[in-house]
């Protein structure tokens, strides 16, 4: 069974991750990751978006270079603290997330399509069920069925 999720995470991350690399600019996983962060927080600094993409701050800040360069983000003086720089979405960065979730939103409407009113229901209700598991008592202690 953890095998065959496994298999389908990996499935849903193609199909979720495909979205970014579709779009001009193309985007890689960590630069869509840091786009979203900047895009759904304000003032967020360099070092915030470290941690939230989860790498080092100058590998960090050589990605703010790139999508600054991209025109997505823009690097201006914080509201707070004049010793720091906050990051924010451009407009056209906010129009590049709005078509990549446009995208993912058709590319996983066509999966589901392809599946049966049944199997839609029970996919729902699977997730609802490991959703609910997961942040049970004992969940994450390794047991497979």
């Amino acid at each position: 069974m953890a095998g065959r999720i496994a298999d389908a995470v990996e499935t849903l991350v193609e199909l979720w991750t495909s979205s970014g690399e579709m779009v001009t600019p193309r985007l890689s996983a960590h630069q869509l990751k840091a786009l979203r962060a900047v895009g759904g927080r304000s003032e967020l600094n360099l070092t915030e978006l470290a941690d939230t993409v989860g790498i080092a701050l100058p590998a960090a800040s050589r990605l703010c270079d790139r999508l600054e360069a991209a025109g997505l983000v823009q690097r201006v003086p914080h509201p707070h603290n004049r010793r720091a720089l906050q990051l924010l979405l451009t407009p056209q960065g906010g129009r590049l997330l709005t078509e990549i979730g446009e995208r993912r939103t058709l590319s996983l409407s066509a999966v589901l399509a392809a599946m049966s009113p049944v199997q839609r229901t029970a996919l729902d209700e699977g997730l609802r069920a490991f959703r609910d598991a997961r942040h049970s008592p004992g969940a994450g202690s390794g047991a497979d069925e």
